[in-house]
């Protein structure tokens, strides 16, 4: 393999493991301020990547160029929620808690690339690798965000579909749930594509951001 294309995907892979850690992280800190300290026990409420790692889906797909990645679940007990924690709202609060955690990493990354650009824009001309890490993590963590989103199990749009739908349309719900797989591989291959609207609509604001700081 090409010693280039090797290091693209190494500058890939960094900010990939930095916002899969992050999103499970924020999970797990979510679902222990609700009381279930599951995920603690077990270690997972940590910012150390090495214990959300997944060896296919974090680090060998990236690696071979895949454009899709994940990494290990965290586990989340909801009959250990606090007695006044609704256990469906508190599952809900975990699972957006994932998708916002990589927003806001976007926007951090944006607010960074702002500033720099406008206090020191010779650090992003002499360091090219800065410029891309910072670009790529804000690119790649609406793309997680947007993505996870989706009302498709196990995804975390899913359950807040499953404390919003009517009980009457419960039934309909738990088939979809046997075919979730099929239906997120399905989507994967061919329905990406309807992702680039919301994707591109967020990205260009947040491109907006950073020039409104940058060249303020």
């Amino acid at each position: 393999m090409d010693p280039q294309m090797i290091m693209e995907r190494v500058m890939l892979l960094i900010p990939l493991v930095l916002s899969l850690t992050v999103h499970e992280f924020a999970h797990a800190w979510s679902a222990w301020r609700l009381g279930d300290d599951t995920a603690a026990m077990q270690g997972r409420l940590t910012l150390n990547p090495v214990v959300h790692i997944d060896p296919i889906g974090t680090l060998l797909l990236p690696l071979l160029g895949i454009p899709f990645g994940w990494a290990k679940p965290v586990p989340v007990n909801p009959a250990r929620f606090r007695r006044e924690v609704n256990m469906s709202t508190g599952m809900m609060i975990t699972a957006l808690a994932g998708p916002l955690s990589n927003l806001l990493l976007a926007i951090a990354s944006a607010v960074s690339y702002g500033l720099t650009l406008r206090w020191a824009p010779q650090t992003l001309e002499a360091n090219p690798g800065l410029q891309q890490f910072l670009f790529t993590a804000m690119v790649m963590n609406v793309g997680l965000a947007v993505f996870n989103m989706l009302p498709i199990p196990p995804l975390d749009g899913s359950r807040v579909v499953e404390k919003l739908m009517p009980y009457r349309m419960r039934g309909f719900w738990e088939q979809v749930v046997q075919f979730s797989p099929f239906l997120l591989i399905a989507f994967i291959v061919l329905g990406r594509r309807f992702l680039v609207g919301p994707i591109g609509y967020i990205q260009s604001l947040l491109g907006d951001l950073i020039m409104g700081i940058g060249l303020s």
